[in-house]
């Protein structure tokens, strides 16, 4: 199983590469960056970097590891814009960036900004048209789309990357992981292992429908990860305020926490991303990073 970096885009620009470049240097297999405008709670004061441009400055600063983003928000841009973006970033990248789509849903930045944000299951058909655009246009030569949501006529892009993998973030079991089916190369979702399996197993239904091999899609999942010590008070509490908030977390001794991160590759997961924004700045993220790495993503 791989395993990636997701460097926190509310940190300063300096920050953020030095993470990339800690990635790049000690093998990590990719970097990804969330596409928020701001905090997802009621204070929304703090910084937060645009997803496209971090990723844009770590392309032309790094060589080897993957660069995506985790996850494009479709209610944000036209899905040719993404596409013309995206096959942009590719090229100065060297063929290393992943383009990571979703539907979309965090409710402030909409409000705050005027984006309208419709109901799921609007949203979820103007992302099913989206992802048909934006492949559309990354293989063919011209190509024509007449949707409810989107119209192209006749509509280029060049150049074309040889190859741009398209991921898409979704969990809904109903209509959003049919959506992965039909338009995904990867496939990505928050969860610990047995969600991950039960997760594979829903989703293996939907290729059964239009008999694609669900083995054809790139797997990849994330939690929030650490090492701690028993005695850590301070670590429990976050551990509990990160459970209570929804979030999936392996937390403990390096021998806990390697016993739960070894079970993903059973579960379907090709690719793990490691959240940095709990782990601190500087030579305390990257002595956490190192800790992962060492004692428990390289013994899987």
């Amino acid at each position: 199983m791989d395993y990636s970096l997701w460097p926190s885009a509310a940190v300063p620009w300096s920050d953020v590469l030095a993470g990339a470049e800690y990635a790049e240097r000690t093998g990590w297999h990719g970097v990804w960056i969330a596409d928020h405008f701001m905090p997802n709670r009621d204070d929304v004061s703090g910084p937060v970097h645009e997803c496209l441009a971090l990723l844009t400055g770590i392309a032309v600063r790094t060589e080897r590891v993957r660069i995506g983003s985790m996850v494009l928000g479709n209610t944000y841009r036209h899905p040719a814009v993404v596409a013309k973006q995206a096959a942009t970033l590719d090229e100065m990248s060297g063929g290393r960036f992943v383009l990571g789509i979703g539907a979309g849903w965090q409710v402030n930045e909409h409000e705050a900004y005027g984006i309208e944000l419709p109901p799921v299951r609007e949203r979820l058909a103007r992302f099913d048209e989206a992802c048909q655009v934006i492949t559309g246009l990354l293989a063919r030569e011209r190509t024509t789309f007449d949707g409810t949501h989107y119209r192209l006529a006749d509509a280029p892009l060049e150049p074309k990357p040889a190859r741009l993998p398209v991921l898409i973030g979704a969990a809904g079991e109903k209509v959003a992981l049919g959506i992965v089916a039909r338009h995904a190369d990867e496939w990505n979702h928050w969860g610990l292992p047995d969600l991950a399996a039960h997760k594979g197993r829903v989703f293996a239904e939907h290729c059964a429908r239009i008999d694609r091999d669900p083995s054809t899609v790139r797997r990849t999942a994330q939690a929030m990860l650490e090492i701690v010590e028993p005695d850590d008070v301070e670590a429990q509490e976050r551990r509990a305020r990160l459970e209570a908030a929804g979030r999936p977390v392996i937390m403990g001794s390096a021998a806990e926490v390697l016993d739960v991160v070894a079970r993903y590759p059973a579960a379907g997961i090709d690719e793990l991303l490691v959240p940095d924004m709990l782990l601190g700045t500087g030579a305390r993220r990257e002595d956490a990073l190192e800790r992962l790495r060492t004692e428990v993503l390289t013994r899987i």
